[in-house]
């Protein structure tokens, strides 16, 4: 069955008259009939009673007529919502975000991206870091916020924030005097940690390996603000992101770079080879514009 017979079923139908129907559709009578009789042929029962004046809807026709209505009002709808979501007037975004860096970047560009996209709605899932990058491997995620570097085999990645780790201690720290570290200075000093699943836990740990040493575990937290404060309170050292360390307001802290220079980079990743929808693309360029 083709949605042509049911176009030109509904118009006969309609018309109760095969010539005003083929005149309205702008075939040939003899083509309408063609095609009217193909349909009752697929169906095995008379649509239409043809007569010299008039051409009548069987009950059996009627029902027919009702779920062709339904069918192309179907197709009309999906043509409309096809459209809508390649003009962006809806669709849904999945994406994840480590917690640690949701709040420094993603608040004001979420407001921008909703006053201009407003029908689109933006789930958004907090991971740590390496989570976040197995996730939207597996498809969880369309999209994903991912500390820097990730096999670029695997995904696209679009860089968005260059930045580099800074260390923070406590003003009464005999180290606090300084204005740069060497990591190899850290051995014996308490660290304020990441969660397993973060990138940055990984990252550094790799960091005090490779300077021959395992740094010694206090306490371990994802929330970057907690880290800085517990450092206030004198409870140990910790290391993050400049960026978020020029949000510390804490009199307490004091930051002093550190040596060797760990870069902090992150960028929106998706999958190679995976359907990603309109509203994601438009996301990823409204967020690396």
């Amino acid at each position: 069955m083709e949605l042509r017979q049911l176009i030109y079923f509904l118009e006969a139908a309609k018309y109760k008259n095969f010539t005003k129907a083929s005149e309205s559709l702008h075939i040939s009578q003899p083509a309408l009939s063609k095609m009217i009789k193909s349909l009752e042929e697929e169906l095995g029962i008379t649509l239409i009673n043809r007569s010299n004046k008039t051409s009548e809807v069987t009950d059996g026709g009627l029902i027919v007529l009702e779920y062709a209505e339904r069918i192309l009002s179907l197709v009309e709808e999906m043509q409309t919502t096809l459209e809508d979501l390649t003009s962006l007037k809806r669709g849904s975004i999945s994406i994840g975000i480590p917690p640690i860096i949701g709040s420094l970047y993603f608040p004001k560009v979420m407001a921008e991206f909703h006053k201009e996209y407003p029908n689109i709605s933006i789930n958004i899932t907090e991971y740590g870091g390496a989570k976040v990058v197995k996730s939207v491997e597996k498809g969880e995620f369309e999209v994903g916020v991912a500390v820097l570097p990730v096999d670029e085999e695997v995904f696209h990645v679009y860089p968005i924030v260059e930045d580099e780790m800074k260390l923070l201690i406590n003003i009464n720290h005999p180290l606090a005097k300084r204005d740069r570290i060497h990591l190899k200075e850290l051995k014996n000093e308490e660290f304020i940690f990441y969660h397993e699943d973060f990138a940055l836990h990984d990252i550094m740990w790799k960091k005090f390996i490779q300077e021959g040493f395992e740094p010694k575990i206090l306490f371990k937290s994802s929330q970057w603000d907690l880290m800085s404060e517990m450092v206030g309170a004198n409870l140990g050292i910790t290391i993050l992101p400049e960026s978020i360390c020029e949000r510390v307001e804490n009199k307490h802290v004091k930051i002093i770079s550190l040596e060797p220079v760990t870069p902090w980079n992150l960028g929106v990743i998706t999958k190679k080879d995976k359907y990603i929808s309109y509203a994601t693309k438009r996301f990823i360029e409204f967020f690396t514009d």
